[in-house]
């Protein structure tokens, strides 16, 4: 039996409303909240929340001594297309282009996600 379950994956960052607005065009969802906590919400509840960090420094992908803690795996149909579409929203690409099944990116935070190949 589980001790608890996963409410919700909560990113730290200087904007929480632009950041959920970024993953809200990738994901799809709707922004709700304002100030220093904001959610994203898809159908079958929250998808992930933002919280405003004060000071908020971004991981670097890959350096050790600024390690990324973790990343969002995102899948999708068409990495070239999901890829011009991230580009567009501002995501920065982290490693060459062009990768056949995932390809790594930051978001305008900063925060590692990698797009994936179903």
């Amino acid at each position: 039996m589980a001790l608890a379950k996963l409410g919700v994956v909560v990113l730290d960052c200087p904007d929480p409303r632009a950041l959920a607005g970024f993953y809200a065009e990738v994901l799809g969802g709707a922004v709700e909240g304002e100030g220093d906590w904001v959610d994203l919400k898809v159908p079958g509840g929250t998808a992930l929340a933002f919280q405003r960090a004060p000071g908020f420094v971004p991981p670097k992908w890959p350096a050790a001594d600024a390690s990324q803690q973790f990343h969002l795996d995102l899948t999708v149909d068409d990495l070239d297309a999901a890829e011009r579409g991230v580009l567009a929203l501002g995501a920065k690409p982290l490693a060459e282009p062009g990768g056949r099944s995932f390809r790594v990116y930051a978001d305008p935070a900063g925060h590692p996600f990698c797009l994936c190949a179903c």
